[in-house]
């Protein structure tokens, strides 16, 4: 019990540490080398090491394209989890007996879409690129956010419920390969700034971590 402790007060820690990171990130973008080097003048901040990744990389839009149907899975993967827990709730007749790591799990979901609705609104800066002709909000990149929220619970959800270690390596193995390649794959397609998957991947740290404390609480090994 004392070392389990141990892990959730290092895995809260951790995620504190990573939000305190992500919120002096993204105060920074707002005044650090703050110029109008992106399309119809909208400001970036990093402008300089903005400006370089994007000239380095260029515009790529079939890859953009793939990355963003591709985006499609994380959201497959919440609806899957989704029925699982709804399927527990209806055979057990009641929300409590669900699992508790489910129930978890729905909640960090709904605090992941709520951070992604709230830069959609609060915008810090714009795309690169003009998206169908119009400026989109840009940080923290989504697809980076959501990737990097609902595959690593992915693995960890699925680590408790395959037996076969040998498949279970895989499919980590899998996962881990997806989530490289849609982030790289952002970056390389030119429609984020490199401060943009940065933030994403920062906030989308501590958001995992958070889980796993959290979920170290529910679950009773």
């Amino acid at each position: 019990m004392v070392e389990k402790m141990k892990r959730i007060r290092k895995s809260l820690i951790v995620s504190i540490c990573f939000l305190t990171a992500f919120v002096l990130w993204t105060v920074a973008i707002c005044f650090v080398d703050v110029r109008a080097i992106g399309p119809q003048g909208s400001s970036v901040g990093f402008a300089g090491i903005n400006g370089f990744v994007h000239n380095l990389t260029g515009v790529h839009w079939g890859l953009y394209n793939i990355t963003d149907w591709l985006g499609l899975v994380p959201i497959f993967v919440c609806m899957g989890f989704g029925v699982l827990g709804l399927m527990q709730w209806i055979k057990r007749k009641s929300i409590c007996k669900v699992d508790h790591d489910i129930l978890v799990l729905g909640g960090f979901y709904i605090v992941t879409i709520a951070a992604y609705l709230f830069f959609e609104s609060v915008v810090i800066n714009y795309r690169p690129v003009l998206i169908n002709g119009y400026l989109e909000a840009s940080y923290p990149s989504s697809t980076t956010l959501l990737v990097m929220c609902v595959m690593p619970t992915a693995i960890m959800q699925l680590g408790r419920r395959i037996k076969s270690k040998t498949i279970r390596n895989i499919v980590t193995a899998a996962i881990i390969t997806f989530i490289v390649f849609m982030v790289v794959g952002r970056l390389i397609s030119g429609v984020h700034w490199f401060t943009d998957i940065v933030g994403g991947a920062l906030l989308s740290a501590s958001l995992v971590t958070l889980y796993y404390g959290v979920i170290k609480i529910a679950i009773v090994p």
